[in-house]
Order: C-alpha cells, then sequence, then structure tokens
C-alpha cells in the first residue's frame, strides 16, 4: 500500500499527503522516498502544477525514519557496508536538493515552483529535514506538538541535510541546542527560534494560499543567494572563530569524548562551514556514515530505539491476557516516593487514593503533586486549569476504606517486612477479589513479602527509581507465584504512565540493585585501598557513567547504603564479600556524614546544598597513596563490577531477556549510554577479550572478578549475546 499520496486541486496547487497504511504515526522507509521521489517529479514536470503543499494525513507530520532502513543499505552493499550507507545517504540528499531546488534554473535561480510543508503536530527527525528543504514551513497551533532533531538522543545525528540547513539557517550557536542536544520545542517556541516559518489555525490551507501567491525570490533559500554569510560567522571569521572554538570545548566537555555522534557532528558542521552547500551535504553524509558504521551507534540505536520501544509496546506481556488498564489505584504510604507515583498516575488520568498513618501526612504526599504542578506553570509546561485537574484526581487519607474498588495498590511505605505485611494485610481487607497488590521494594525479595497476602498469584513487585516523575524506568518483578493477570497489570498501568518496564524474576536486590551495588561498593573499596577519590569519580565519567559512585552514594544517602550492608551481612553470613567497603562507609555514618540530605557525604557541601568538592576529610582518613593505578584499570574494575552481574542475573534466570538487561541499565542506573547497555558492550569488545581482562581483574584484586562460566564458555566458542539470546524481532 502507498505511503504517499497526489491530488490536484482546480487552482494547479498539488497536495502530497504523507500517510502510512496502519500505522499511528509516520517514519521514512525507502519505499516511501522512492514514492515521495515519484510524486514530486509528476508535480515539477506538470506545466498545469503551480506549486506543492507537503502535509501528513496523521494527526502528527512524522516520528522519524525507520531506523531498519539503515540497516538495508548497509545489508544490500554487501562487504562494502560504508559504501552503501554513503550512496544511501546522498539519495536521500539528491531527492531533498530537488525539493529545493523545485525546477527553477540553476542560473538565474527562477522559475522553480513553491514547495510549502504543513505540519499538523508533532515532526521530527526526517520529519523535519524534509520540510526544511520545502521553501516555507507552516504548523499548526497545536501545543503538545513536538518539532526537533532528536537523532543525537540515539547515537546519530541528522544526516538529511537538517545539520547543514540548520547551521547555515540559524547560525552554528543558535542551532546547538537542536542538534547537540535534541532539544524539542512547540509550534510557538519553533517559530520563535527559527525552526520554521509560520504557526497557523489550518496550516494546509495557509500553505495552499502562500504557494499561490510565492513569487521567484521567495523560493530561494538564503545559502543558495548570491553574497550568503553564515549568521554568527564561518570558523574563520572573527565573530565565528570564538563559537567553534568553545562549541569544542563544550561537546568534549559535555561527552567527555565518548559519545561519537556528537563529535563527527561538529566536525560535519566545522567543514561543510568552510566550502559551498551541495559540498558541505557531501561532508555531513561522509561524517553520517562514519558515525553509523562506529558500534556504538548500533547498539545505541537497538538499546534506546528498537529494544526500548519494543519493552513499551509489550515485549514481554503475557500472551493471551486482556487490558488490564488501572482505573483507580491506591497507594500506600505518601513519603517522596509514593507521592510522587501518585502524581504521575494522576497525570496520566488515573484516579488516587493516597494513604497514609495520618491525613496530614497524607495531605503532604498530596502537596508533592501541588509544588511540582506550581513549578511547571512557572515554567509554562502547566496551567492553572491541569494542576487542578490532576490534584482533583488525588484523595489524601488515613482511612483503607477508601481503597475500595481500586484494582491496583501500589505499597511504597518503610522498607521493612514486618511493616509491609502489615499494610498488606488492612489493604486486601478492602480490596475486591480481582485487585492486584504491588509493593515498591528495592531489595526486598517479592516472594518473601508475598507470605502476608492472600492472593499471591495477585502480589508482583513494581520498583520504581527516584525521582519517580523523573526516571524513565519501571523494574516489575515476579515472584515465586506471581500469576500471568498481575504480570499484565503491572506491565499496562506502566504504559499508562509512560515510562519503560523490564520483567525480571525475583531474588535479592533483583536486576537493577544487583548491578548498581557492586558498581558503588567498588568505588567505596578503592578509597579505603588508597585511590585517589578524585581518580574514582573521574574515571567512571570519563567512560561515559553520569555519575562517580561516590557521588551517586552521597545522593542516594549513605544511611541507606549501611541499611542495605547490615542486611545483606545478615542474609549471607560469612560469605558476606563486602567488610572493606563497609570499614569506609559506617565509618563516615558513624560520624553523621549521610550524604546530601545532610549536606556532608564523600563530598563536602555548602548551606544551600550545593557540592563544593570532594570532602577533605576522606583522604585524611584514608590517605591516597603514592603510586597511583592507571585510568583504563580503575574503568575497567568500575564496568565490570556491573557487567559481570548482569551476566550473573542472565545465568541465574533472574534477567530473562537481554534487551531488558541493556535497556534497564541505561535507564536505571546510566550505564554508559554510548555502549547500548552491559550485553551489547561484551558484544562490542567480544567475550574472549573480556575473560581476559576479568581474569586480570581477578588476579590483582580479586574473586568477585572471575568470569561466569557463561561467559567463559561464549569465549570459547566466539559466540555474542545478541546472536545468542536476543528474540528474533530484535536481531
Amino acid at each position: 500500500m502507498a505511503e504517499f499520496h497526489s491530488a490536484t486541486d482546480a487552482d494547479g496547487v498539488t497536495t502530497i499527503t504523507w500517510d502510512v497504511p496502519d500505522r499511528s504515526m509516520n517514519v521514512m522507509s525507502l519505499a516511501g522516498f522512492a514514492e515521495l521521489e515519484a510524486l514530486v517529479d509528476a508535480a515539477l514536470a506538470d506545466d498545469s502544477v503551480k506549486g506543492i503543499v507537503l502535509t501528513s494525513g496523521k494527526p502528527d507530520f512524522a516520528g522519524g525514519m525507520d531506523l531498519n532502513a539503515i540497516a538495508r543499505m548497509k545489508q544490500e552493499a554487501g562487504d562494502d557496508p560504508a559504501r552503501g550507507l554513503f550512496e544511501g545517504v546522498m539519495k536521500i540528499h539528491a531527492l531533498l536538493r530537488k525539493i529545493e531546488l523545485a525546477g527553477m534554473d540553476p542560473k538565474t535561480r527562477k522559475g522553480g515552483k513553491p514547495i510549502a510543508a504543513a505540519l499538523p503536530g508533532t515532526a521530527l527527525g526526517i520529519g523535519l529535514e524534509i520540510p526544511l528543504a520545502c521553501h516555507r514551513i507552516f504548523a499548526a497551533d497545536n501545543a503538545k506538538a513536538k518539532i526537533g532533531l532528536p537523532e543525537i538522543m540515539v547515537g546519530i545525528f541528522p544526516g538529511a541535510g537538517g545539520t547543514t540547513r540548520l547551521v547555515r539557517k540559524m547560525g552554528a550557536m543558535a542551532a546547538a541546542p537542536f542538534l547537540l542536544e535534541g532539544k524539542l520545542s512547540d509550534p510557538k517556541k519553533a517559530r520563535m527560534a527559527g525552526l520554521i516559518d509560520e504557526v497557523a489555525e489550518d496550516p494546509a490551507a495557509a500553505a495552499r494560499e502562500w504557494v499561490l501567491q510565492a513569487k521567484d525570490a521567495d523560493l530561494v533559500k538564503p545559502w543558495d543567494a548570491r553574497g550568503y554569510k553564515m549568521p554568527g560567522g564561518a570558523p574563520y571569521t572573527p565573530q565565528g572563530f570564538m563559537t567553534f572554538v568553545g562549541a569544542n570545548a563544550m561537546v568534549n566537555g559535555k561527552t567527555k569524548g565518548v559519545y561519537p555522534a556528537a563529535k563527527a557532528l561538529l566536525s560535519a558542521v566545522y567543514e561543510g562551514a568552510l566550502v559551498d552547500f551541495d559540498t558541505a551535504l557531501k561532508i555531513e553524509a561522509r561524517w553520517f556514515t562514519h558515525v553509523l558504521m562506529n558500534p556504538s551507534s548500533g547498539a545505541m540505536i537497538r538499546s534506546l530505539f528498537v529494544n526500548k520501544e519494543a519493552l513499551e509496546k509489550g515485549a514481554s506481556r503475557p500472551a493471551g491476557v486482556p487490558d488490564q488498564r488501572v482505573r483507580k489505584i491506591g497507594i500506600l504510604g505518601a513519603g517522596m516516593m509514593g507521592a510522587g507515583i501518585a502524581l504521575v498516575a494522576a497525570q496520566a488520568g488515573i484516579e488516587v487514593v493516597l494513604v497514609d498513618q495520618s491525613a496530614e501526612a497524607a495531605e503532604k504526599g498530596r502537596a508533592y503533586a501541588a509544588d511540582y504542578m506550581d513549578k511547571g506553570i512557572k515554567r509554562g509546561k502547566a496551567t492553572e486549569e491541569k494542576k487542578a485537574e490532576v490534584l482533583g484526581r488525588i484523595t489524601a487519607t488515613a482511612d483503607y476504606d477508601a481503597l475500595e474498588g481500586a484494582d491496583l495498590v501500589v505499597e511504597a511505605v518503610f522498607e521493612d517486612p514486618d511493616v509491609k505485611a502489615g499494610v498488606t494485610e488492612r489493604a486486601e481487607a478492602v480490596l475486591g477479589p480481582d485487585a492486584v497488590f504491588a509493593t515498591n521494594t528495592s531489595t526486598l525479595p517479592i516472594t518473601g513479602l508475598a507470605r502476608a497476602s492472600a492472593r499471591p498469584a495477585q502480589f508482583i513487585g513494581i520498583h520504581f527509581f527516584s525521582p519517580v516523575e523523573k526516571m524513565m524506568l519501571v523494574e516489575i518483578i515476579k515472584g515465586r507465584e506471581t500469576g500471568a493477570r498481575a504480570v499484565a497489570k503491572a506491565l499496562d498501568f506502566v504504559r499508562q504512565i509512560r515510562k519503560t518496564p523490564i520483567v525480571v524474576n525475583d531474588a535479592r536486590f533483583f536486576y537493577a540493585n544487583r548491578c548498581i551495588i557492586p558498581y558503588l561498593n567498588e568505588g567505596i573499596r578503592m578509597v579505603g585501598e588508597g585511590v585517589n577519590p578524585a581518580l574514582v569519580e573521574n574515571a567512571a565519567k570519563l567512560v561515559g557513567l553520569p555519575l562517580g559512585p561516590l557521588q551517586l552514594v552521597d545522593e542516594t544517602s549513605i544511611d541507606l547504603g549501611v541499611k542495605i550492608a547490615k542486611a545483606t551481612r545478615a542474609a549471607m553470613g560469612d560469605a558476606y564479600p563486602d567488610g572493606a567497603v563497609d570499614e569506609v562507609l559506617f565509618w563516615l555514618a558513624g560520624d553523621g556524614r549521610m550524604g546530601r540530605k545532610a549536606q556532608a557525604g564523600f563530598y563536602a557541601y555548602d548551606d544551600a546544598g550545593k557540592r563544593t568538592g570532594l570532602w577533605p576529610g576522606l583522604a585524611e582518613r584514608f590517605p591516597p597513596d603514592a603510586d597511583q593505578p592507571g585510568l583504563t584499570e580503575v574503568q575497567h574494575r568500575l564496568l565490570f563490577a556491573q557487567v559481570l552481574e548482569a551476566v550473573r542475573a542472565l545465568e541465574d534466570g533472574v534477567l530473562t531477556d537481554i534487551r531488558e538487561g541493556d535497556v534497564g541499565a541505561i535507564l536505571g542506573w546510566g550505564f554508559a549510554p554510548w555502549s547500548g547497555g552491559p550485553f551489547s558492550w561484551l558484544d562490542m569488545i567480544g567475550a574472549a577479550r573480556a575473560v581476559e581482562i576479568c581474569e586480570g581483574l581477578a588476579a590483582r584484586h580479586g574473586g568477585r572478578f572471575a568470569p561466569p562460566a557463561l561467559l567463559r564458555e561464549m569465549a570459547e566458542s566466539g559466540a555474542r549475546f545478541y546472536d545468542r539470546f536476543a528474540p528474533a524481532a530484535a536481531a
């Protein structure tokens, strides 16, 4: 079925409508490009056609490129995938350049046909790159629409002319937030920034009217006009020189040199600014090909686009279970976690009952939502009406009877099995027979907590990450007796609140904390060994981890670390491996240094709670050795502390889908996004190399780095995780 349709009206305006069948939003395919080119060719060749309006048959214009098309370009090129990619991208450039020049005389720049883009809603990626090649862009006055170029977020950059056109349209400095940060704007802000030209109530009608009165001069882009100068200055002008010097420093400062797309984008912009427009497009295509051939971009696309989307669409949902959308949710505990869950549920249109020990405590949790909405109003992200709507859905109470009619309850009380058992029994006494009960716990095994439930098949773990409203990952944990309907209920709820779920089997620490805690412990252990704390923190950041382990401990609180350590030691007895970690952690806690909340931890803080640097007293108690380890050694210790636990989780059956392992690692605790996640990284470096590194680490630092049997077996066979374990759809 066709993806583009064309119709010409009595006034000679051809409307080309993008409407991909069986899709809620348009995405561009190779077939779609061919169809669009054929329709543009036909309109340009038809003397009765005065101009073209390009629009969408859907509420939005386009969500971007079907990234599988990129894979096809590589595959069809056989032994020379780079050539296939470069030639494929240059074909796209040729089509968009055809739209841009629109049949005009190459010398006089006259005689072309006006082409306008009419965007009814969201236009992302190629969905903005095509309009940027048109002569004028009209967007609907749709506050929910998002316009921008978010490619950098999945490890690539706008490679269909978006980079070159935006820089030439706006200048490098003004274009930087949209290219290097993937900033998205609503139509009015996009017009103010210069991304689009007009906002109209009916963009298709406005575009048609413009096409009918457009003159030759209206069709010539600034970069095709004689005497064009780049806004803000080209690299070797006095004005532009400082921009490009500063941009290079800014990009390296933000990416730490581990994200190839940002560096390639800057190279494409810099080199392209020194040459004519068509040569600049060719440079952009070369750098785009360079990024696509880097394994990092492939891993990021797979994890942050393909796999993430699959999980959000229900890849782990039990088959045959009918829709379990939540209508009314009860939340037990109105602390920061419970209040955050109440907020996101109410924002999703779900009726919320927020229960705490007293009405005052419950109201305090509801006030959290009010404060959040007030901040949104100040930033122009919300309205008083929206605030009233959200708060109107939250009932704050101490009365458990108010839970009647709830089809899901999420318990978010103190991390104590007895406390959790008590609220479970009180809630189940009120709930209907079909209600699902979920516990929000970060460490306690679900099967044990389910013993307090009269219906363990309807008992499940839903582990939110803090702060709930910001963190995208939700970890769903199946107890030994958890049934399929409870899993479906949890997944459907997570989908309602627009977060990304992973489903794991029950074990202490589940998946995320199982991997995070060894990372934190390794950083703390190194401090106790005499490794300079600054080396530990910066080694983490230089390998793409968002926070060093010491800062992350401060953020999550040192007393929480102490509680977890004590509980783990009690459970493991003599097998407990982290006594050296406890020496540092317990000493800080004993000194009252509980982390950021106490304005005292591994870091020192000012009166406003801002970090001022690593606490000098740390070096007095654990002085750094004169002979410090190399950067790579520290990075390997921090990375493999996490990665080996991910492999063991797969080996133990806690993790059943490596897609969830990779997506969960990136979204849950920020595991080096450039790598695509722990399993993608192991595939990148190879299992044999991973075993070699781990054996060296084990010899120098202990058995915790011993390669798991699964990793050894894969090294011997030369296997890759995604070849062996990924579902066929993901592969």
